[in-house]
């Protein structure tokens, strides 16, 4: 066993001799090991069909995890690809679609990367999919990516491009010795080591988007993959606007004012027709679209009458069926907002028809991460699950019609948690995903639940729960 210096563990095991013509009996070959991230993990994203998992970190990469299916139900999630490996610090990221991603970094561009076909055809041997109708409508494009030498984009390399570095060839001019394509073809039916996984597994960037004026903060992805949400850091109003992008045409549609502060995380309501941000600047906004024709509107916003909360908003999330919305805040409390129950609220107010529908959940620390379950707890409450600065995570249940009481359903044993500030939650998707997919994956019922969560201490984590004991 050896440990890399980026961080990555290398593990060989000695195995017989395949090669009749050698005299040698034993050989050690290269075995499957884990993986992840060496530095603070700043963001992750499932796919829409919940097969696979994105993060992305300060160590300057963007890592996907999913899940190795073995003989005999085995089942184990591995790093099995890295579609970017940048030259500056990463700090978020949104599928666009199912295999396509946007990502932001310590730079003012924004970068859509599309899934190349070697990539597509490993994913369906390592987790055991069925990707035949995506391989066929990739069959003219990329088959994988390559960096070119001090360049920070990743190149698509189309079939019979690829080969071996000069250096293991003739070389005919002193450029040669540069060359700008490494990658070279693979069939894996296990999770690749760590060398595959630097140069083979990159993937090719598409579009690069230009707007902001300082570095990207966050970034939001609409359900339907059309639209995109993106900000950049900001100490003045000017340039703490939203700019929303066409994924079609990729250009700007319109930039939304509403903070005058950096905003610190957005989400889309799931059915599209909202946009939820919040703030340094202690506020959140609420945007509306009627239709995919019509322009966003601002309709409600908290300001320093209104607001409950007292210091940065850090984390928003939507409920699975879009009636409420939770806010996440340093000052440690979680608030869950919603419509008045009488559809008439405060309109003299900048909060509209909205308002706080919940007492505040207090914890013992600053909150960083919320994320709403996608569906009800047994008892028809809603889930809620929180990440603190601390590396705390626990999940709680409210329901509207008890009284308005929080219900500690579950607490991560301090084994499980992470030991530094956690960044971001994601429970998985449930879309397209049958009871005995999940029993698969989980192991033990089918009405299990995943909740992915990352952190400041380099891991990203994946926790399975049994929704039948919430």
């Amino acid at each position: 066993m050896a440990h890399g210096f980026q961080g990555a563990i290398h593990l060989w095991t000695k195995v017989a001799n395949q090669n009749t013509e050698s005299q040698v009996a034993e050989r050690w070959s290269p075995a499957v090991t884990v993986g992840g991230h060496y530095d603070g993990v700043q963001d992750l994203d499932w796919d829409p069909e919940g097969k696979f998992l994105v993060s992305v970190s300060v160590d300057q990469t963007t890592r996907l995890h999913a899940c190795w299916r073995r003989d005999g139900n085995q089942t184990s999630w591995h790093e099995i690809a890295r579609p970017q490996v940048h030259g500056y610090d990463m700090q978020c990221i949104a599928m666009v679609g199912r295999f396509k991603f946007v990502s932001g970094a310590d730079e003012k561009v924004l970068r859509i990367f599309e899934a190349p076909r070697n990539f597509l055809e490993n994913l369906s041997k390592i987790s055991q999919l069925n990707l035949d109708e995506e391989i066929k409508e990739r069959k003219s494009q990329a088959e994988g990516a390559s960096v070119p030498a001090l360049g920070l984009s990743n190149k698509a390399v189309f079939s019979g491009e690829g080969g071996m570095p000069a250096s293991d060839r003739e070389i005919t001019h002193p450029s040669e010795l540069y060359p700008e394509i490494y990658f070279a073809l693979v069939n894996l039916t296990s999770p690749p080591t760590e060398e595959h996984l630097l140069q083979n597994t990159l993937w090719p960037e598409t579009q690069k988007l230009y707007g902001h004026g300082f570095e990207i903060f966050c970034v939001a992805a609409h359900p339907a993959g059309n639209l995109i949400a993106s900000v950049c850091k900001a100490s003045k109003a000017e340039y703490a606007s939203i700019i929303i992008w066409d994924t079609e045409k990729w250009h700007q549609v319109c930039q939304l004012a509403a903070h005058s502060l950096t905003v610190t995380q957005m989400a889309f309501s799931h059915s599209g027709h909202h946009l939820l941000s919040v703030s340094r600047d202690r506020t959140w906004a609420l945007f509306h679209q009627p239709s995919s024709e019509a322009p966003f509107q601002l309709i409600a916003k908290t300001d320093k009458k209104t607001s409950v909360h007292t210091r940065i908003i850090w984390s928003c999330s939507w409920s699975h069926d879009d009636k409420f919305f939770a806010t996440a805040s340093r000052d440690k409390k979680v608030i869950i907002w919603g419509q008045s129950s009488d559809g008439e609220g405060e309109r003299s107010t900048s909060l509209g028809v909205y308002g706080p529908v919940s007492s505040p959940l207090t914890t013992s620390d600053a909150v960083t991460a919320v994320d709403f379950a996608p569906i009800l707890s047994s008892d028809n409450s809603y889930m809620l699950a929180v990440g603190l600065e601390s590396g705390v995570i626990a999940i709680y249940k409210w329901r509207k019609d008890t009284q308005d009481v929080w219900t500690q359903c579950v607490t991560f044993d301090s084994s499980l948690c992470h030991t530094a500030c956690v960044k971001r939650l994601k429970w998985r998707p449930l879309a397209d995903r049958t009871n005995q997919e999940n029993a698969k994956d989980c192991g033990k019922t089918s009405s299990c639940l995943y909740l992915a969560s990352c952190s400041t201490d380099c891991s990203v984590r994946i926790h399975s729960i049994d929704h039948n004991a919430l």
